[in-house]
């Protein structure tokens, strides 16, 4: 206990903990980088959940002990996601093991409807995205990708580079 009162005992602790696993998290990001939370693959994704539930689990702890242990499993995490990321950058096979393949799911104004199948998106869910994207016209929306992130990213215009849809798993 901080204080006596079990009120205030409890939003004193909830208040210091929460405080304590914020400025471990920041010093965490600020000794690994930005990229800890840039969500650019689905193990960044995986890590910013576990984060988030880690910290939760820090503001609610009982015992110094218990709060040493999720610190330790924070610190962990990011260790391991900075290993991952060196090796995705120095291996294509460990790369394509841990990665999806992003999927083309529209192209030139056509739905491609077995990538949808594979994918199970929906033609309402791809809709719901084209115009989120403010694509007015299907004619000009040049591709639609599902990332490997999750993320959906409509690209639209009068041309596309063949570099945006390098690398990019097509069903037909």
């Amino acid at each position: 206990m901080f204080v006596e009162h079990v009120i205030f005992d409890a939003v004193l602790k909830g208040a210091v903990l929460s405080l304590l696993g914020i400025c471990w998290i920041i010093m965490l990001v600020r000794i690994v980088g930005l990229r800890s939370f840039s969500k650019m693959t689905n193990f960044d994704f995986v890590m910013t959940v576990a984060m988030g539930s880690l910290l939760a689990g820090a503001a609610q702890t009982s015992s110094w002990p218990s709060l040493l242990q999720t610190m330790t499993a924070m610190a962990s995490l990011f260790a391991i996601q900075f290993c991952v990321a060196y090796a995705r950058q120095r291996s294509e096979a460990f790369d394509a093991t841990l990665q999806n393949e992003p999927v083309l799911l529209m192209k030139d104004g056509k739905i491609l409807h077995d990538a949808l199948l594979k994918t199970r998106v929906t033609e309402d869910d791809l809709a719901a995205k084209l115009r989120e994207a403010n694509a007015l016209d299907l004619s000009t929306v040049r591709a639609v990708v599902l990332e490997a992130t999750g993320d959906v990213s409509v690209l639209h215009g009068d041309r596309i580079d063949d570099a945006l849809l390098r690398g990019l798993e097509t069903t037909n």
